[in-house]
């Protein structure tokens, strides 16, 4: 009896390794349009009695901005054409600061990580997440470029209430197409990221504004984005 049952753990462990290697070959080449986080966010809104909001629009790399991996770069992961995943000198620095100056710990997840969390996973803070965000982090730095990386990153992120990736943000604060973003545009769009749902790029206070201007400073440091070469 211990034999069937540990025989068939051992099956769903093999045929889950499998479907999540599947799925992210997959994405590699099919746009996402769904992610746990915007289904988690519809139920979030019906539970409080609200109707659902959920936009959403698809588009490639290609047809946003220069501008905006740019903005997303100098705000969240300056270093992300360079690591593999895991910016380990911003985890040393942060460390750092955290025992040496007694500063709040950062968590410092870099743009694949990210992207591996809101395409794949669940929100939460528990170990067994944070195991399988490095699961994914790697599978993804492993089987995508970075420009599908980044690609997937800016069409799913979370920017604003029920708002997701650059092309809807684009048509629902700024009334315009995401290609039509000027550089200040995208780093106001990438000053709201840390918390989408209390910074507004539609609405910017003084605090944004300061922002923006920082973000705009630090993208004079960082190259334009690479083009993928098939």
């Amino acid at each position: 009896m211990v034999k069937k049952v540990l025989k068939v753990i051992r099956w769903v462990f093999v045929l889950t390794f499998i479907s999540t290697i599947l799925t992210v070959v997959a994405y590699r080449f099919v746009p996402v349009y769904f992610t746990p986080l915007m289904i988690s966010r519809c139920f979030e809104q019906i539970g409080k009695g609200e109707s659902v909001k959920l936009y959403h629009d698809w588009i490639p790399l290609e047809k946003m901005p220069k501008s905006m991996p740019v903005a997303v770069m100098a705000s969240e992961d300056q270093r992300f054409l360079i690591h593999h995943g895991f910016d380990y000198q911003a985890i040393e620095m942060a460390a750092e600061e955290h025992l040496k100056k007694g500063k709040k710990l950062r968590g410092g997840s870099t743009i694949s990580q990210q992207t591996a969390k809101n395409v794949f996973l669940w929100q939460g803070r528990s170990w067994v997440r944070k195991g399988l965000e490095a699961y994914f982090t790697f599978l993804i730095e492993a089987l995508w470029s970075k420009q599908r990386i980044m690609e997937v990153y800016l069409n799913s992120i979370e920017m604003g209430d029920g708002i997701y990736g650059v092309e809807a943000c684009a048509e629902q604060n700024f009334g315009m197409e995401a290609i039509q973003l000027d550089r200040r545009d995208c780093a106001l769009i990438a000053a709201t990221l840390p918390n989408p749902r209390r910074f507004s790029s539609k609405t910017p206070g003084p605090y944004m504004r300061k922002r923006t201007g920082q973000i705009e400073h630090q993208m004079t440091f960082i190259a334009p984005f690479p083009e993928e070469h098939e």
